[in-house]
């Protein structure tokens, strides 16, 4: 694995540049070994500082998207569900008046931003595929998707090959279509995380791959992040994230009418008087048949 400088250095350099701090070396983390039968945590957590990782792990034979948390005196794994990432003020840099950083926001903007490369002070968020059975079954390595990202602000998350290298965007919240990381297998690896406006976020992420068997299994699981000081965490811990409606125009307008001014269900009025215009009309239809029919019998009988 590629190592990285080493972090005190790093922490000093973002001080001396805070504007360079978002262009950061490549790292794939510390090295790591996960042991099979390491523990899952039930109890809620609010993550603040420290390494933790996403990743997929087999719990009970089922394959699902999970945080493996670094930060206490023993690494255990968590739901996400029941976790919080807290990104305090103390991440906040300022966007650098550099093209390269355009798509994050106006130079001079104060964004949150977790690094690809460990500030002791904040979370160290990254991801890995080193759980051991994950290694054992699956071929090669998986994907990790963004399907959705709500929140007050856009998030960006990105790799930085160097201080003056590009920014290789992973995933953009600006954009609708469904995004994708290759991960190979037993890989462990960190980038940059940006929030452009302190709230809380709800990140959907599916652990899709191919196993060795040839199956297939995937995963969707919720990141859930408390951007900001006066971001309340269990605010993220309660928050649900938005589904998207699947309900055609049609659809829509047809429920629509069935629906009365209160926004509540009620009687279908505008059928109703359309079946009875139509009643209406049949009646009508009949009697003027039926006088018609009269009438020409008694031309007939004259």
């Amino acid at each position: 694995m590629r190592r990285s400088l080493p972090s005190a250095l790093l922490v000093v350099a973002a001080l001396l540049a805070p504007a360079a701090a978002l262009a950061q070396p490549p790292s794939d983390g510390p090295d790591q070994t996960i042991a099979p039968d390491q523990r899952i945590a039930v109890d809620e957590a609010v993550l603040a500082r420290g390494h933790v990782d996403i990743g997929p792990r087999y719990v009970d034979g089922a394959w699902k998207l999970m945080v493996h948390d670094d930060t206490g005196e023993q690494s255990v794994w968590r739901n996400l569900d029941r976790t919080a990432f807290q990104v305090s003020d103390k991440a906040l840099l300022t966007v650098p008046d550099n093209p390269a950083y355009a798509f994050i926001g106006k130079p001079g903007t104060r964004v949150h931003v977790l690094p690809q490369v460990q500030n002791p002070e904040v979370t160290w968020v990254g991801w890995n595929t080193q759980d051991p059975e994950v290694m054992e079954v699956v071929d090669r390595g998986i994907t990790l998707t963004l399907t959705g990202a709500d929140g007050p602000g856009e998030l960006f998350v990105y790799l930085q090959a160097g201080n003056f290298g590009a920014a290789d965007v992973l995933w953009d919240s600006t954009k609708a279509e469904r995004q994708d990381i290759w991960v190979d297998t037993n890989t462990h690896t960190h980038a940059n995380w940006v929030f452009t406006t302190p709230g809380v976020y709800l990140v959907q992420v599916e652990a899709h791959a191919k196993l060795v068997d040839g199956k297939e299994v995937r995963n969707t699981a919720t990141l859930r992040f408390a951007v900001g000081d006066a971001t309340d965490a269990k605010a993220a811990l309660a928050a649900a994230p938005q589904k998207s409606s699947s309900t055609t125009p049609s659809a829509a307008a047809s429920e629509k009418d069935t629906v009365g001014n209160d926004g509540g269900s009620g009687p279908p009025w505008g059928v109703i008087a359309l079946v009875a215009a139509v009643v209406v009309l049949g009646v009508l239809v009949v009697v003027v048949i039926v006088r018609g029919r009269a009438a020409k019998r008694q031309g007939t009988s004259g």
